[in-house]
């Protein structure tokens, strides 16, 4: 699979491993930004557009369980994982239920790491590919058939759409919020 340009918000308030991880990322094809507490990193989260997070769980300002939870209410999709020294069974519960995909124990094999994100990465981009199939959408009180360029309100008639007004309802329905 192919990563280039798949951009990683990584949230490590250790400067050193933070910057070692980025590194090492990078080296492998992410485009990564560093932020270095919790608050930053939703800063920089509401800022730009991410394929996958990357959270440490205890650090300052925010920890990462709360910053999850924000970032889910902004975007319930993007991928989200735990990079944490916190291995307590109630620790990895409270991170899934914090909206977490996948939780990783701290020492891991960067190798294994690397692959979970390939993995996450395949199966996004395998919905992704599955929405693009889509060609029926309901928006409001609003029925869209963009495969015969229909649309219609509640129970008028349907009112036949040009390419380009099809194509961009079609594109806003596909991506909603």
């Amino acid at each position: 699979m192919e990563t280039v340009n798949k951009k990683i918000l990584l949230v490590e308030d250790d400067p050193n491993f933070g910057i070692v991880l980025k590194d090492y990322l990078g080296m492998n094809n992410f485009d990564v930004v560093l932020a270095k507490n919790g608050m930053e990193g939703f800063e920089k989260f509401k800022k730009d557009i991410y394929d996958v997070c990357i959270l440490d769980v205890m650090m300052p300002y925010k920890d990462g369980y709360t910053l999850a939870r924000e970032i889910r209410e902004k975007n319930e999709n993007v991928p989200i994982v735990f990079l944490t020294a916190k291995t307590m069974k109630e620790d990895v519960l409270k991170g899934y239920k914090a909206g977490a995909d996948d939780y990783l124990n701290k020492p891991f094999d960067s190798e294994v790491l690397l692959m979970k994100l390939k993995a996450i990465l395949q199966r996004k981009s395998s919905n992704t590919m599955a929405d693009s199939k889509k060609f029926e959408f309901t928006i409001g009180d609003f029925k869209l058939n963009s495969k015969l360029r229909f649309l219609k309100f509640k129970e008028e008639e349907a009112v036949k759409l040009s390419p380009k007004e099809n194509d961009l309802l079609r594109l806003l329905a596909l991506h909603e919020n």
